[in-house]
């Protein structure tokens, strides 16, 4: 099963400023959960790279990612961009 969505970040900015990125991978990490039900969940590096791109003090307010689960049921997150343009370079 293969869903994208938009996440909202911005429940990190409730925290202070030095742990807003590590807040943010725990909203995500929540959304997934919430919306998936996983067994484990995976986060691609490039997400990962995403959400701390601009520093632990400045994440993103939003992300749009692409939720892949495997019948074992666990759940790979991976940016919904990435693949669209993977799929463009191949045509």
């Amino acid at each position: 099963m293969e869903r994208i969505y938009t996440i909202p970040l911005a429940k990190a900015w409730a925290v202070p400023k030095y742990r807003r990125a590590e807040k943010a991978i725990t909203v995500l990490r929540e959304f997934v959960q919430r919306h998936m039900k996983p067994e484990e969940i995976i986060i691609d590096t490039a997400v990962n790279e995403v959400i701390w791109a601009r520093g632990i003090k400045n994440p993103p307010r939003k992300i749009r990612v692409r939720l892949s689960k495997d019948p074992d049921g666990t759940v790979m997150v991976t940016l919904a961009e990435a693949e669209i343009d993977a799929e463009e370079k191949e045509e």
